[in-house]
C-alpha cells in the first residue's frame, strides 16, 4: 500500500507568515482612535465592509495588547492585577466603619450619597448587576473599590461568561505554548479557575460561522469585548499569521472542504459543550484533512473530530489521510476522533525523517484501511490512544520508523493489531492489544520492535506472530487467551521472549517451527490447552529459565527434527509428558527441573534423540524417563527420583546411553529394559528403590558396566523372560533381596562384577538358567533364605508378599494347589506333611502357605495376610498414554 502524499494543483495558496514579516500592514497599524475612525468610515460603505474593518481593528488590538482583560487607560496592568485581587470581609467592614458617621441621634449615615452603591446595596443585587457586564467592564468595575473587586471575582459570574464565550464545559489551562489541560474546578488551587481560564484563552481567534456579523453589529458587545471571530478555519489561519503561538478555537459545527496546511506553531482546539469531538467536525473528501508541513513545530491540534470521506467512485484519493505529518514536523495531536473511509489510505500518516509528533488521547477507529501508519524513519510519541475496528492493521510501523507507543488500546481490528515490517522498529509500553482477527502483534521482514508491559490477549488467531526473519524483544508482557498459540516464531525469525506470562491459550503457549529460532527466557508459561512450548521442523531456539507448568497437554514438545537448547527451566504439573522428543528431533536439555507430572517426565519416542544432561527429574506419576521405538538419547549426570512407575523405562526397541546418573527412591525399578531394547548403562548410581535396581525382561538386552547398584528393596538386577544383557564390572551390594537374579528362560553375560553384602544370595539362578559368567566376585552376602530353611522357618516370614526370594517351591496335590500357588520347603515338611506334594521349580516366589491364601492354615506363620497370587516378576511398568492422546 502506498502512503506517499500527493498535493492537488487546485488548492488555493495561503501565503506563509514568513513572507509577510516586516511588511507594512497599512492603516491597521495606527492608533486605536485612528482605527476606530477608519472602521466607522468603512461601516458607512456597507455592513460587510464594516465587519471586515472591525476584524482588522480587533486583529490590530490583539497584536498590540496581548492581554486586555484588565486594561484601563490611566492604570497599568500591574496595578489592575492588584486592584482586581479579591479582598476579605474584615477589610471591607473596616472600610465601612470609616465611611460612616453617627448623627445627633446616634444613627449611622453615609458621608455622601455617592457611596450608596458601594456600601449599602446588598451583595446579591450587585452580583446580579455585574452578571450583565462583559469582561472589560468587570475589570474596570474591580478598580472602583475593594468590595467591588471581591464581588466581581464571583465564580458564578466568570463561569457563566466563560461557558457562554468559549462553549466549554470545563476550565482549560495552557501550561506551555503547545500544551493544554482541562481541569476539574474542585481540584485546583486557583481562587477563580473560570476567570483564570478566561484570561488564558482571551487572545484566541474563534471560528464560529455566522457569529461575526452578530458580534460586530452590537456596539455594547464591541465596546466591552475584544474577541475576534471568523467563519472558517482557513480564514482564522490567515488572521493569526505572524503571531507567536496563536490560538484558534473552533466552535460547534461541521467544517467541510477546507484546505488546511499547518506551517506555523498554531494551536487549534475544538470548543463545544459536552464531548467536544462529537460536536466539532472537520472533514474533507478530496484531500487530506489536516496537512502538517515544514514550520509547524510546536503546533497543536486538539479535541476535534477529523474525517476523510472520499467519494468511493473516485480514484484520486488513494494517498490521502485524515492527518498527514511530513518530514521535520512535530505537532501535538490531542483528544481527537479520527476516521477515514478511504479503502486504500490510512487515518493518520507520519512519514519521513524528523517527523516526530505527539499523538495522545485520540480515538482512531472504524477506518477502512490502516489506522496509524508510521513510515520511513519517522518517530514520535503516541500515548493513551484507542485504535479499534480498523479494516487493516491498527498500527503499521515500517522502514526504520521508530515510534514510542505507550498505553494505547488496540482492539477489535479486522486484521492484525500492530504490524511491524520492512525493518520497522518501535517501543511499545503498557498497551492493551486484544480481539483482533489475526495476531495481536505481527513482526515481519527484519522488523525489530521492543514490546514491554503490554497485554496481548483474545486474538482470534494468535497473540504474537514473528516470521520471515523478524526479530523483536517482548519483555514482561501478559499473553493469554488467544485462539491459537500465544507466540508463533517461524521462517528464520529470531526474537527475544523474556519475562512474559503466557497462559490460557486455546492451543499452545510458544510455537516455534519452520527453522525458527529465538531466545525464550524467564517466562511463566502455564495453563495452555496444548504444549507450553512446541519446537518442530529444524527450529533451533534457546529455551532458558522458564516455568512451564499446569498445561492441559505436555510441557515442551520437540518433533519433526526440532532442535534447541533447553536449559535451566522448571517444567512441572503438566497433564502429559513434561518433555517429548520425537521424529528425528535432537534437542539439548541441561540443568532443568522436570517434576510432578501426571505422566512421564521426559519421553523419547519414534527416533527421538538428543542430550539429557544435569537435570533433576522427579515425582512423576509414571517413570521419570521413557525411551522407545528407535530413540537413542544421551542421558548423563541426571538425578532421577520419586517416579511412581520407576526411574527410566526403555522399551519397544529403545536405545540410549545412560551414564553418570543418580537414580534413586523410585516406587518401582530404577531402570526398566524390555521388549528388544538395547541401552548402554555405565557409571550410574541406582539405589534405594522401593523395587529392584534394574529389571530386564521380555527380550531386553543392553550393556551394563561400572554401575553401583545398592540398597534396593528387590533384586539389584533382575533378568527374566528371554532377555540377554551384558553385565561387566558392576558393584551390586547392600540390597534387601538378592544381588542378581536370572529367571524364566533368560540368560546373561556376567563378567567381573562384585556382588556382596546383599540380604539373600549374591547370584540366584532359576531352574534351566545357564548364564555366561566370568571373574565375578560374590562375597559377604547374608544368605537369609538358606538360613531360614535351615532353621525351619516359613520363607514368608522373611519376604512377606512384597519380596520374591529364589528357592525350591512345591505344590500340594492334596490341597489342590495350582502352579500359581507356591509352597516353601519348610511348609511342605511341616504344614503339608503326609500330603501328596511335588517339586515344581527353583525360582522366585513367596510362600502362599505362609501368606494364608490356602485352605490349610500355616503352622509356621502368624495371622493370614491378604489374598494374592505368587508373582514371578516385578510388576510391569506402565507405558505412557501420550501416543493414545495424540
Amino acid at each position: 500500500m502506498s502512503m506517499t502524499t500527493r498535493r492537488g494543483t487546485e488548492r488555493p495558496v495561503r501565503r506563509s507568515s514568513r513572507l509577510n514579516k516586516g511588511k507594512n500592514t497599512g492603516s491597521l497599524s495606527g492608533s486605536s482612535a485612528t482605527s476606530t475612525t477608519s472602521a466607522a468610515a468603512t461601516a458607512a460603505a456597507g455592513p460587510s465592509s464594516a465587519s471586515r474593518a472591525r476584524n482588522c481593528i480587533n486583529a490590530t488590538e490583539h497584536r498590540n495588547q496581548p492581554y486586555s482583560l484588565r486594561r484601563k487607560s490611566s492604570t497599568s496592568s500591574v496595578e489592575l492585577e492588584k486592584w482586581c485581587a479579591p479582598v476579605n470581609l474584615q477589610t471591607r467592614s473596616k472600610r465601612s466603619r470609616l465611611n460612616h458617621q453617627k448623627d445627633v441621634h446616634g444613627h449611622c449615615s453615609s458621608n455622601t450619597d455617592e457611596n450608596f452603591l458601594q456600601n449599602d446595596v446588598p451583595d446579591e443585587i450587585l452580583i446580579k448587576i455585574f452578571s450583565y457586564l462583559l469582561e472589560r467592564d468587570l475589570c474596570m468595575s474591580a478598580c472602583v473599590c475593594k468590595r467591588f473587586n471581591e464581588l466581581v471575582n464571583d465564580i458564578t459570574i466568570w463561569k457563566r461568561m466563560y461557558q457562554n464565550v468559549y462553549e466549554l464545559s470545563l476550565p482549560l489551562l495552557r501550561p506551555a505554548p503547545a500544551k493544554f489541560k482541562f481541569v476539574q474546578p474542585d481540584k485546583t488551587d486557583h481562587f477563580n479557575i473560570w476567570k483564570e481560564s478566561f484570561r488564558v484563552l482571551y487572545n484566541a481567534v474563534h471560528v464560529r460561522p455566522g457569529y461575526c456579523h452578530k458580534v460586530y453589529n452590537s456596539p455594547e458587545m464591541f465596546n466591552g469585548r475584544d474577541i475576534q471571530y471568523c467563519d472558517t478555519i482557513e480564514e482564522a489561519l490567515s488572521t493569526v499569521e505572524g503571531q507567536d503561538y496563536p490560538l484558534i478555537l473552533v466552535h460547534e459545527g461541521v467544517y467541510s472542504g477546507e484546505w488546511l496546511y499547518i506551517d506555523s506553531p498554531v494551536c487549534i482546539i475544538g470548543a463545544a459543550m459536552g464531548n467536544i469531538p462529537d460536536n466539532v467536525v472537520v472533514e474533507n473528501c478530496k484531500d487530506s484533512t489536516f496537512i502538517f508541513i515544514d514550520g509547524c513545530e510546536d503546533s497543536y491540534l486538539g479535541h476535534l473530530s477529523i474525517r476523510f470521506t472520499p467519494d468511493p467512485n473516485s480514484s484520486s484519493h488513494h494517498k490521502n489521510s485524515c492527518i498527514e505529518i511530513g518530514t521535520n514536523c512535530w505537532p501535538t495531536i490531542d483528544g481527537c476522533a479520527v476516521q477515514s473511509k478511504s479503502q486504500v489510505g490510512c487515518a493518520v500518516s507520519v512519514n519521513g525523517k524528523g517527523a516526530a509528533p505527539v499523538i495522545k488521547n485520540c480515538i482512531i477507529n472504524k477506518c477502512e484501511n490502516v489506522g496509524l501508519y508510521i513510515n520511513d524513519h519517522a518517530q514520535g510519541t503516541y500515548v493513551d490512544n484507542e485504535i479499534s475496528n480498523n479494516a487493516l492493521a491498527g498500527v503499521w510501523v515500517k522502514n526504520y520508523a521508530n515510534p514510542i507507543i505507550r498505553r494505547c488500546h488496540v482492539h477489535d481490528g479486522r486484521d492484525v493489531g500492530v504490524f511491524t515490517f520492512d525493518n520497522g522498529l518501535g517501543y511499545f509500553d503498557k498497551c492493551d492489544i486484544h480481539d483482533n482477527r489475526i495476531a495481536g502483534f505481527e513482526v515481519k521482514a527484519g522488523a525489530n520492535p521492543t514490546v514491554v508491559h503490554c497485554e496481548i490477549h483474545h486474538g482470534q488467531t494468535g497473540g504474537i506472530y514473528v516470521h520471515e526473519n523478524g526479530r523483536g524483544e517482548f519483555i514482561d508482557n501478559k499473553i493469554h487467551s488467544n485462539t491459537f498459540a500465544g507466540v508463533w516464531i517461524t521462517s528464520n525469525s529470531d526474537p527475544t521472549i523474556r519475562g512474559n506470562e503466557i497462559f490460557n491459550g486455546h492451543q499452545g503457549g510458544v510455537y516455534i517451527f519452520g527453522e525458527g529460532r529465538g531466545l525464550i527466557e524467564n517466562n511463566n508459561i502455564h495453563s495452555n490447552a496444548l504444549a507450553g512450548i512446541q519446537i518442530r521442523t529444524n527450529s533451533n531456539p534457546i529455551i532458558r529459565g522458564n516455568r512451564i507448568h499446569d498445561g492441559q497437554h505436555g510441557g515442551i514438545y520437540v518433533h519433526e527434527k526440532g532442535k534447541g537448547l533447553i536449559i535451566e527451566n522448571e517444567v512441572y504439573s503438566n497433564t502429559l509428558a513434561g518433555v517429548w522428543v520425537t521424529t528425528g528431533s535432537c534437542p539439548e536439555l541441561r540443568r532443568n527441573r522436570i517434576h510432578s507430572g501426571k505422566q512421564v517426565g521426559v519421553y523419547f519416542y519414534d527416533n527421538g534423540h538428543g542430550t539429557l544432561e544435569d537435570n533433576d527429574i522427579f515425582n512423576h506419576m509414571y517413570s521419570g524417563v521413557q525411551i522407545r521405538t528407535g530413540s537413542n538419547p544421551l542421558i548423563r549426570r541426571n538425578k532421577i527420583w520419586g517416579g511412581q512407575n520407576g526411574g527410566i523405562l526403555v522399551y519397544n526397541g529403545g536405545m540410549g546411553v545412560l551414564e553418570y546418573n543418580e537414580i534413586f527412591d523410585n516406587a518401582m525399578a530404577g531402570v526398566w529394559i524390555k521388549t528388544d531394547s538395547n541401552p548402554h548403562l555405565r557409571y550410574n548410581k541406582i539405589h534405594d528403590g522401593l523395587d529392584g535396581g534394574i529389571c530386564i525382561f521380555n527380550g531386553g538386552r543392553g550393556v551394563l558396566e561400572y554401575n553401583d547398584i545398592f540398597r534396593n528393596t528387590q533384586a539389584g538386577v533382575l533378568i527374566s523372560s528371554q532377555s540377554h544383557p551384558k553385565l561387566k564390572r558392576n558393584r551390586i551390594y547392600d540390597g534387601l533381596a538378592a544381588g542378581i537374579e536370572i529367571t524364566n528362560n533368560a540368560t546373561a553375560t556376567l563378567e567381573a562384577n562384585h556382588v556382596f553384602n546383599n540380604k539373600f544370595a549374591g547370584i540366584c539362578l532359576a531352574t534351566g538358567v545357564q548364564p555366561d559368567m566370568k571373574d565375578n566376585k560374590v562375597y559377604s552376602n547374608k544368605n537369609a533364605i538358606e538360613k531360614a530353611v535351615r532353621c525351619g522357618r516359613c520363607l514368608y516370614k522373611i519376604s512377606s508378599y512384597t519380596s520374591y526370594p529364589m528357592h525350591d517351591f512345591y505344590r500340594c496335590k492334596t490341597c489342590n494347589t495350582t502352579e500359581r500357588n507356591a509352597i516353601c520347603v519348610n511348609c511342605i515338611k511341616r504344614c503339608h506333611a503326609g500330603h501328596d506334594v511335588e517339586f515344581v521349580t527353583h525360582d522366585r516366589f513367596f510362600c502362599d502357605c505362609g501368606a494364608g491364601t490356602l485352605s490349610l492354615q500355616c503352622q509356621l506363620a502368624g495371622e493370614p495376610t491378604k489374598d494374592t497370587d505368587t508373582l514371578y516378576d516385578s510388576a510391569a511398568p506402565i507405558e505412557s498414554h501420550t501416543l493414545m492422546v495424540n
